[in-house]
């Protein structure tokens, strides 16, 4: 086996990871804070995205474009929260999980609405081609797109989590996860922390529609990014942004090795179905996730 090429291939499913677990952060935030299994986050992906190129196409500058479709995704996670979550307070989490794929069919309608259903280049002045001095240096080929975004994903991870850990909005986010009824009564504004989230959750969605939107294109099957985040929040946990890490870098690094080495046994195309593969094994073993509290009901 060639090990350089063996590690090119690692590497690069690594970096796909970092993306992964970025998309998965939008999941975990809303489900910590508020116990809703946002279906929506891909569809705000592809909202963001097409938001952006779309100004980007009408002439506006790019900075411009940047902070109007920051603003739009911020009052929208803000408006789904009030207008969606915040009257279905105490329903059973069925009715929500509902209410949040109703969203997605309205945000997708909504964005090929406003802005056309074609499809979209999204150029973001990084070149998708091999580092040559890594090259050089090791024979590895590794994207230099691939390394930027997957670097510009791991700081907005990084910096999250670290915000989430140690602020007063993180401390008040954890008691809410926690036990709703117990931050109420020590004071802590539940509907203020909720909409903080959703906003967060529009931010990531930005960030996450400007990465997968470049490498991918912008159009209407960026809304399954979010399918891919799946298993990465099985295996990582539903309420850990570190398990959403873990879980991203597993699922990025196994498809990509399972693609090279099983692929060509099955004929090709197993990247596109493995992670579901090992989200299932791993259910069956731990359902919980690597970093998920094991619930246990007394009867």
């Amino acid at each position: 086996m060639n090990v350089s090429f063996f590690f090119e291939v690692l590497i690069g499913g690594l970096l796909a990871g970092v993306m992964y677990s970025l998309v998965a952060l939008g999941f975990v935030l809303i489900y910590k804070a508020s116990g809703v299994f946002n279906f929506a986050q891909g569809a705000m992906v592809f909202l963001a995205a097409l938001t952006f190129v779309s100004l980007l196409e009408r002439g506006v500058n790019f900075w411009l474009a940047l902070g109007v479709t920051l603003a739009v995704m911020v009052v929208l996670g803000m408006a789904i929260e009030r207008v969606v979550l915040r009257p279905l307070v105490n329903q059973p989490p069925i009715t929500l999980f509902m209410a949040t794929i109703g969203l997605t069919f309205v945000l997708e309608g909504l964005s090929q609405a406003v802005w056309g259903s074609q499809p979209h280049g999204l150029e973001l002045g990084i070149a998708d081609v091999p580092m040559q001095w890594l090259a050089d240096s090791t024979g590895m080929f590794i994207s230099q797109f691939d390394l930027i975004a997957s670097g510009v994903a791991a700081v907005l991870v990084a910096a999250l989590a670290l915000f989430f850990q140690y602020t007063r909005v993180g401390r008040a986010l954890r008691a809410v996860a926690d036990d709703h009824q117990a931050a109420l009564a020590v004071g802590i504004p539940l509907k203020n922390i909720w909409a903080i989230v959703w906003a967060v959750a529009g931010f990531v969605a930005l960030v996450a529609g400007m990465l997968w939107g470049a490498r991918n294109g912008v159009q209407y099957a960026l809304t399954f990014i979010a399918l891919k985040a799946l298993p990465v929040l099985i295996l990582g946990g539903f309420e850990s942004i570190l398990g959403a890490i873990v879980g991203g870098l597993i699922i990025g690094a196994s498809e990509k090795l399972a693609e090279v080495y099983l692929g060509p046994m099955v004929g090709g195309g197993i990247e596109s179905w493995f992670a579901y593969v090992i989200a299932l094994l791993f259910l069956l073993v731990r359902p919980q996730g690597l970093f998920g509290e094991k619930i246990i009901d007394r009867v």
